[in-house]
C-alpha cells in the first residue's frame, strides 16, 4: 500500500551539536551497501544483496547480532519480498533471529517511497527514545515459514538501546543503518 509523507532528520557531528545545545536522541553507529541489481523491483531470491549490507553494517558498527534488540524491517507486506527478507535477516542472526522483535512500520503508514527510509529512521529513534517496540499493524494471519517475532498488532515495552533499519529499494538497493542510544 502506497503511503503519502515526507521526513526528515538532522544528521551532524557530535562537536556540531553540543557547540549548539541540541538533545541528542541516537547516534548511527553503522551503515552497510549493496547492490545486487537482480530485478527492477525484487530482491535476489538468496538475498545476496540484502545479506551483505546487514552484515556490513553489524561490521561498521562493531557490534554482533547479540547486541541489537530491534530490527525495523523493509517488510513491505508482499509475500516474496517478505519471505526473503526473512530469509536475510535468519541467514546472518541464524537461530538468534527467533529472539531478536523486528517489525514493518511501512504497516503503519504505507509505503513512502523515496520518504520511507527516513521515516523508518524517526521510528527506530522514537523506539530508542521511549523503549517502545512498534508494531506490525494488521497481522492477523501471519505466513508459517515467516517465523520471526514480527511484534504483532500493538506495540511492544522493551528495552531498546541498539537497532538495525533496513531499507531495501528498487533495482537491488541495499542499505542497512545501525543506530545505539545516545550517551555521554
Amino acid at each position: 500500500m502506497l503511503g503519502e509523507g515526507a521526513a526528515i532528520v538532522i544528521l551532524e557531528t557530535l562537536e556540531s551539536a553540543h557547540i549548539r545545545g541540541a538533545k541528542i536522541l541516537a547516534e548511527i553507529i553503522g551503515f552497510g551497501s549493496s547492490n545486487d541489481a537482480f530485478r527492477v523491483t525484487d530482491m535476489h531470491e538468496e538475498a545476496r544483496g540484502a545479506v551483505q549490507a546487514i552484515r556490513s553494517a553489524l561490521k561498521d558498527a562493531n557490534v554482533t547480532i547479540h547486541d541489537i534488540d530491534y530490527i525495523s524491517t523493509h517488510g513491505t507486506s508482499t509475500a516474496e519480498n517478505d519471505s526473503i527478507e526473512t530469509l536475510a535477516i535468519k541467514t546472518v542472526f541464524g537461530d538468534h533471529a527467533k529472539n531478536v522483535p523486528c517489525s514493518s512500520p511501512k504497516s503503519q503508514f504505507g509505503h513512502l517511497i523515496g520518504a520511507t527510509g527516513c521515516a523508518e529512521l524517526i521510528t527506530c529513534i522514537k523506539a530508542i527514545e521511549e523503549n517502545i517496540l512498534p508494531m506490525t499493524m494488521n497481522l492477523n494471519d501471519p505466513d508459517p515459514a515467516l517465523d520471526l517475532d514480527y511484534v504483532p498488532n500493538k506495540p511492544r515495552p522493551a528495552k531498546v538501546n541498539t537497532v538495525m533499519s533496513e531499507s531495501f529499494g528498487f533495482g537491488g538497493q541495499n542499505n542497512v543503518l545501525i543506530l545505539r542510544r545516545f550517551t555521554e
